[in-house]
Order: C-alpha cells, then sequence, then structure tokens
C-alpha cells in the first residue's frame, strides 16, 4: 500500500472513530445540558451497550440493525428509572450529583465484571467484504459504523428541532424557570433527558463492539475523548462538537498509525492544551442548544 493510501485508511479510520467519540459526546453535553451534573456514569452505559448488543447478536441471532434499536430503546428505559431512582435528587448540584454519577459508574462496572467477566469477548463482523476506493481498502463494517452513526444524529437533529417533545428538552437546557413558567413538566424532561443522553452512548457501544473487543473496562477511553470533545466543541455547542470529535479521530488515527498510540494521545493532550489557550470558548467560539 502507497503513503497516499495509507493516509487515507487512516483518515477514513479516524472519521469512524470520530463519530463514534460524537455521539457519546452528543449524549454527555446533553446529560449536562438538562441535569447540570457532569455524568462520570456515561462510559459504563456505553459498555452496557456494547454487550447488549454483543449479546442480541451472538445468542439471539438478532440482525445487528434489531440490535442497536434494542440497545438504544433499553439504555433510555435504564437511563429514566437510574435519573428517577438515584439522580433525582441531584439535579442541578454539580458536585454532589458528579460524586454521585461516579459512584455509579463503579458500581455498573463492577457488576458488569461479575457478570460477563473480565476476558474481553469479540462479535463476529456483522457485514462482510470490503469496499475499494482508488488503492484503499475498506472494510464494509466500518462503512457500516459511519453510515449507522450519521442517520442516528440525524434522526437526533429532527426530534430535537421539529417534535414538541425536543423542543420543550431544549428549553429546559436553555431555561429551566422560563420553560417551567411555559408549562414544560421538567419532572417528565429530565429523566427522558438522562434517558436519551445515556442512550446515544449505548448506541456507541454497540457500534464499536463488532470493531473492537468487548470487556467490563472498554468505558473510560471513550469517555475521555468524549469529555475532550465536549471542551473542545464548546460545551453546549453541538456542531463544535462534530467538528472537534472529527479532528479529534483523525488526529488520533493518523499518528496512531505513522507514529505510536502513545504518540497520538500526546499529540491530543497538547492540541487540547492550544485551544484552551487560544480560543478556551471552543472552536465554533459560541455555544449553541
Amino acid at each position: 500500500m502507497d503513503l497516499n493510501a495509507l493516509i487515507g485508511q487512516a483518515v477514513v479510520n479516524g472519521l469512524v472513530v470520530g463519530l463514534l467519540y460524537l455521539l457519546m459526546a452528543v449524549g454527555f453535553t446533553l446529560v449536562f445540558g438538562v441535569m447540570r451534573v457532569v455524568n462520570f456514569a456515561h462510559s459504563e452505559f456505553y459498555m452496557l451497550g456494547a454487550f447488549v448488543a454483543y449479546y442480541c447478536v451472538t445468542q439471539l441471532d438478532l440482525p445487528f440493525l434489531v440490535s442497536v434499536v434494542i440497545t438504544f430503546a433499553l439504555a433510555v428505559v435504564f437511563g429514566w428509572i437510574v435519573e428517577w431512582l438515584i439522580l433525582k435528587p441531584f439535579r442541578h448540584d454539580e458536585l454532589n450529583g458528579m460524586i454521585a454519577t461516579i459512584g455509579l459508574a463503579m458500581i455498573l462496572q463492577n457488576l458488569a465484571l461479575m457478570a460477563f467477566g473480565p476476558d474481553p469477548l469479540s462479535m463476529p463482523s456483522v457485514v462482510q467484504g470490503v469496499a475499494r476506493l482508488g488503492s484503499m481498502v475498506i472494510p464494509n463494517s466500518r462503512l457500516y459504523v459511519v453510515a449507522f452513526s450519521i442517520g442516528v444524529l440525524l434522526l437526533l437533529y429532527v426530534f430535537l428541532r421539529f417534535t414538541r417533545t425536543g423542543r420543550a428538552l431544549r428549553a429546559v437546557v436553555q431555561d429551566i424557570e422560563i420553560a417551567s413558567a411555559q408549562g414544560i413538566r421538567a419532572s417528565f424532561i429530565y429523566p427522558l433527558g438522562f434517558g436519551i443522553g445515556v442512550g446515544l452512548a449505548a448506541v456507541a457501544g454497540a457500534l464499536m463492539a463488532p470493531l473492537f473487543s468487548v470487556s467490563p473496562f472498554i468505558g473510560a477511553g471513550p469517555l475521555l475523548k468524549a469529555f475532550i470533545v465536549v471542551i473542545l466543541g464548546g460545551l453546549g455547542s453541538i456542531p463544535g462538537a462534530a467538528l472537534a470529535s472529527l479532528l479529534l479521530g483523525i488526529i488520533e488515527s493518523v499518528a496512531g498509525t505513522f507514529l505510536s498510540t502513545g504518540t497520538a494521545d500526546i499529540l491530543i493532550f497538547a492540541f487540547l492544551i492550544v485551544m484552551l489557550v487560544v480560543r478556551p470558548s471552543g472552536l465554533l467560539f459560541r455555544p449553541e442548544q
């Protein structure tokens, strides 16, 4: 494979990873926007989503697309229950809410460890074959992840922009007092926002499952990258998160291909520090809801 093809392959791989980071980051931003709580359990919903998809495909013989939809639905319901039972007292309480989500993350990770064991599991490829673009060879499974990720993000955009519930969710993010004065029930919106946010993390985990291994410890790395994406994009800016996630994925993939994984992490954090100095409000300057 020549140099141009190798670079192209690394960029495509970076776009795939970047889209998964974006799903994580959008969910993370949504939860923070609604509840004003930094959800450190986000990574464990990513991990649980990977396990649900794995078992749906390998044990129940369900199509992968159906497995991802089931994963999202279960994550939304489970997230709704978790918010209502555990996190309800910590709405808009950033410090105690953050501590509570750290405890929740430890509980979920250890429950997964007891249920599934520590050994990584491999899901068979959900799509066979490769696509050729010049001298580049791209597995169809990665193209499938790209298409599905874009589809999920488009559906989320339509929901937030054009449905009554989506507009109510955005109103609560912007100003809870005015939203309540307009008759929007925060008691419904809080668990819904949390459920959708962690559902996006679960979808990212489900889409990751055929590409990488599945284990109780897979969530920490994506959560850290999603947190970086949120900072780079500007807290609350979904367009900024989109740009930041794709940049992050490409930097990580290209640097990992030509240098090393450790060097890729150094470059990512160096880029983060530079951006915090130059544009502390985010890549697109102005947060958007």
